[in-house]
């Protein structure tokens, strides 16, 4: 069976998850909450900036992992791409699509979880903001499993799902290891007397293996490391310009940023080289 009669005959099937009218609205709230939750974390009507709560230690120039005040920028596209999501499965069309039946309470959850993590956050309470924001990383994971499993049905779908979420997930790796990294240093982390470079390198490390990592499995998905480099390559930025200084951790930054960009880009041509060379051998088949 092709992957399109495959996929059809998916959303079809009475076995799998079926929807409701309730699960598209409460989706549509959570979008609405957290873009309510993001004016407040921004300071734009009231509130304090994010940057300025919790004793500034989620600031550009806090550690060496903060990415630069321009980063956040990308939260804009993020809360765009998330509410046309919540518009788009809220329409009568994906009533009963199942794939969105098996990310839709995932998708709440995560945005739940962003406005959880802000109003901990203007409450002062750091050291919660770490659980909070690894609960939300574990949430986007799972649902990307759910969509590498599953196939969009059309190109929309492919920009309002695929695309919104994999953002989300990209931004909110680099951002949890941020968040980590503040927590230690507001708790007088000395690094075990070992130079703060090399943890930062550590910490970049990991990020640009995590990225390799969903890079291969996801077939190359653009949407997560682009999100994932970005936050990555505004780490350069703030280290060789800002407070506190760092040409190390820039250069394993950049680094990172090129592993994570190289590794995606031959996914992406091994995955299509892969659905191409299946096409035909389903064509010759029949």
């Amino acid at each position: 069976m092709s992957t399109t009669a495959k996929t059809r005959a998916d959303r079809r099937d009475s076995t799998l998850p079926s929807r409701g009218i309730a699960q598209q609205i409460i989706i549509l709230v959570s979008s609405v909450l957290a873009i309510v939750a993001a004016f407040i974390g921004s300071g734009a009507f009231f509130g304090t900036p994010i940057q300025e709560a919790a004793g500034g230690f989620l600031n550009s120039d806090s550690t060496l992992i903060a990415p630069g005040t321009g980063a956040f920028r990308i939260w804009s596209v993020i809360y765009t791409g998330m509410l046309a999501y919540a518009i788009w499965q809220a329409l009568p069309a994906q009533r009963n699509d199942a794939r969105q039946a098996r990310i839709g309470w995932w998708v709440a959850a995560s945005l739940i979880l962003n406005a959880i993590w802000i109003g901990v956050v203007q409450a002062d309470l750091l050291w919660l903001s770490l659980p909070v924001i690894a609960a939300l990383l574990a949430v986007l994971c799972r649902i990307f499993v759910i969509l590498r499993r599953t196939t969009p049905k059309n190109k929309v779908e492919i920009v309002v799902a695929d695309g919104a979420i994999g953002l989300y997930l990209g931004w909110v790796i680099i951002a949890t290891a941020a968040n980590a990294t503040a927590i230690l240093v507001a708790t007088g982390f000395d690094g075990f007397g070992i130079a703060p470079e090399f943890w930062s390198s550590l910490v970049l490390g990991v990020a640009a293996i995590i990225g390799i990592a969903l890079a291969f499995w996801g077939g190359g998905r653009i949407a997560p490391a682009l999100s994932l480099s970005w936050g990555v390559a505004w780490v350069a930025v703030a280290r060789f310009t800002d407070e506190p200084y760092s040409p190390a951790t820039g250069v394993a930054a950049i680094v990172a940023v090129v592993l994570i960009v190289v590794a995606t880009v031959v996914a992406r041509i091994r995955h299509d080289r892969t659905h191409r060379a299946r096409a035909r051998a389903s064509a010759a088949a029949r």
